[in-house]
């Protein structure tokens, strides 16, 4: 697996105490960074992460809680992660929930929370995290996404979450223009079904779904210093994943 070199660095990882965040967060222990394991409600298991993650090379780590929708959240747990370890230089927007129903049948609560958090929890975090990393010179930005994203597909189950995703992978291409001067990349790692799903369609490519490591080799690589030139990129990692339809 591709290992950056973090000595020194501050991550921070949305979403990260359970799932694909814990297993990015703990890829980034790994490369010698200190973490930030985010959460909204699971506390115990963001301590677990955090426990863990330092006894798999991370410096240090702390456990930040907050909506990542809520401007007043984000700006109390970047204030958190820097009071602890210091300025976040990379930063992971993993988390995304989904509601795969019909749009119909849908609650306008729960098709807001979804864009909320995809959209507007990437977006705060983005415009938390890039001031220190423009005055460091230098900063990591890692928004997943969904394989679907690069496609343009929808459907009209879990319509609010393709939205969503489209509109990170257009954010991010949209940030990597605006931060080109300025030491930063802005990228998207986009899979497709993720081993800890609960439900796996007929048409999984080479007849399984992406790994936790799978999305980690490719956060990864955006994180090396020799992939500073590839910016609004997007890699999807859907084993070749190419559908007539959603």
């Amino acid at each position: 697996m591709v290992r950056p070199d973090l000595d020194g660095r501050t991550a921070l990882v949305t979403g990260s105490a359970k799932g694909v965040g814990r297993e990015l967060l703990f890829a980034l222990a790994e490369c010698g960074a200190s973490v930030a394991v985010h959460y909204r409600s699971s506390s115990d298991a963001a301590e677990q992460v955090a426990e863990t993650a330092r006894e798999r090379g991370a410096p240090a780590a702390t456990t930040v809680q907050g909506d990542v929708g809520d401007p007043d959240d984000v700006d109390a747990m970047f204030e958190a992660v820097e009071a602890d370890l210091g300025p976040v230089d990379v930063l992971v927007n993993n988390v995304g929930p989904f509601a795969p129903r019909h749009w119909e049948d849908i609650s306008f609560e729960e098709w807001n929370t979804v864009l909320q958090a995809n959209v507007n929890g990437t977006y705060l975090c983005c415009k938390r995290a890039l001031p220190k990393m423009r005055e460091s010179g230098w900063g990591r930005i890692v928004n997943i996404g969904y394989a679907s994203s690069e496609k343009g597909l929808m459907s009209a189950k879990n319509a609010p979450y393709f939205i969503a995703k489209q509109g990170v992978l257009m954010f991010t291409r949209m940030l990597a223009s605006d931060t080109q001067h300025d030491g930063i990349t802005a990228n998207a790692v986009s899979p497709y079904v993720v081993e800890n799903s609960d439900e796996f369609p007929d048409d999984l490519p080479r007849g399984r779904p992406a790994g936790f490591g799978d999305i980690a080799q490719a956060v990864l690589f955006f994180l090396e210093d020799e992939s500073g030139y590839i910016s609004g990129e997007n890699i999807e990692v859907d084993g070749g994943w190419l559908p007539e339809k959603v």
